[in-house]
């Protein structure tokens, strides 16, 4: 152990001095990741404040015909009547954002009321945007005039009371109970995210360390030098294959610590159901995904420690790298899919299965033997990853390759 030790702390001096190993270790884990989140958050609720309060500029056809509706949205506030010249100027001046959305008022509006028949009010707007409450905030005037008419329908009726009325709008009525408390709910909307967020720092905290401990020592000239030293070659391997682990695994539970006080900091902030989902995550689930990061790490420090080795120069190993990122996200984003659910098939599918354990830890609703299974079934192939690297190491044909 003593030969692994030497050779793991000369592999970490020299890879905590490339810039790029300590910005994805350090760096982005602990300063950029929780910066961006914060941002995010802040922006998300601002946008949605502007867009409720903003004075949102309309256009309204026909209002001749229904002075009623031309009325109610000039007494609505927040809103600012702008004049267009004919309804088929409306889409360019959507397009523009001349205006926020145009109502239409059909000329036969008055004879279908007559008759208590439907009407039918043209509502435009864009729906291509994300982050806009135009078309909700103009039906809401419509909807408020129509519930006047329905009412002044159901008195003439003799229906009088509200209760009477509600019984004939709505003969059946159905009273839902959902099952899922609202930790599942939130776990099952957001926990695909968080999950991606560890897996890939995971990989990125030890790619450009395994760049530099094969790929980079042969660019140097200096593994033929650490070839020579009378150190078995299991033990180097097993030496650069802790730097890399250790680089993973910082830039992994450093990540989900600063999201950890992120969520303890905005619960304190936040109220409501989102609070109690907040404080119901407790240091456990914290570990336990945390555990689930280290076998992970292992998987991934064995892969691109094979890479780094194969590979004949930096450019080499950066590409070959990015290739492997590839396959590191696909499975992270399949577990983020709608339907995709943790059982024992699942649970035997590398990065799928911590990424679908995570988000159950995070939702509450964990199977903890098939959490043994998983993080046995991880270890395993970690072990058999590392065994692999270090027959790989022992090829001249791949140490020397030309």
């Amino acid at each position: 152990m003593r030969n692994v030790l030497v050779v793991y702390l000369k592999e970490l001096r020299e890879v905590l001095r490339d810039r790029r190993t300590l910005i994805f270790m350090f760096l982005v884990p602990t300063i950029i990741v929780p910066m961006l989140i914060n941002l995010l958050i802040g922006f998300s609720i601002h946008m949605e404040q502007k867009a409720r309060t903003e004075t949102l500029k309309y256009a309204v056809f026909g209002s001749e015909y229904l002075p009623q509706l031309g009325r109610a949205f000039e007494n609505e506030q927040g809103l600012e009547k702008i004049s267009i010249p004919a309804p088929g100027d409306i889409n360019s001046a959507i397009a523009s954002e001349k205006i926020k959305f145009a109502v239409v008022i059909p000329q036969s509006v008055q004879e279908q009321l007559k008759d208590s028949n439907q009407v039918t009010i043209l509502l435009y707007y864009n729906n291509a945007t994300i982050v806009s409450m135009a078309n909700s905030r103009a039906a809401k005037v419509i909807h408020e005039l129509g519930n006047q008419w329905r009412t002044e329908r159901l008195n003439k009726l003799g229906l009088d009371s509200p209760q009477a009325r509600d019984n004939l709008l709505n003969p059946i009525t159905i009273e839902e109970h959902g099952t899922a408390n609202m930790r599942e709910i939130l776990g099952e909307r957001l926990g695909g995210m968080l999950p991606y967020l560890f897996i890939i720092f995971s990989f990125m905290g030890a790619m450009y360390a395994a760049i530099d401990v094969g790929a980079g020592e042969k660019e140097r000239g200096t593994l033929e030098t650490l070839l020579l030293a009378p150190v078995p070659r299991f033990q180097i391997v097993f030496g650069k294959f802790l730097v890399l682990f250790t680089t993973g695994v910082t830039a992994a539970l450093l990540c989900l610590t600063s999201i950890g006080v992120i969520l303890t900091t905005k619960g304190k902030e936040v109220a409501g159901a989102m609070q109690e989902v907040i404080q119901s995550i407790n240091l456990i689930d914290f570990a336990l995904v945390g555990a689930m990061l280290i076998p992970t790490a292992a998987i991934f420090a064995s892969l691109l420690l094979c890479i780094s080795i194969y590979a004949r120069s930096y450019r080499e190993a950066g590409a070959y790298c990015g290739l492997l990122n590839m396959f590191v996200i696909i499975p992270a984003v399949i577990a983020m899919l709608p339907g995709i659910e943790l059982n024992w098939i699942t649970a035997m599918v590398p990065v799928m299965n911590i990424s679908l354990a995570i988000k159950e830890l995070l939702k509450g609703t964990m199977d903890y033997l098939i959490l043994a299974g998983i993080l046995g079934s991880t270890f395993i192939v970690a072990g058999v990853l590392l065994a692999f690297a270090t027959w790989w190491f022992g090829r001249e044909a791949v140490l020397f390759r030309e």
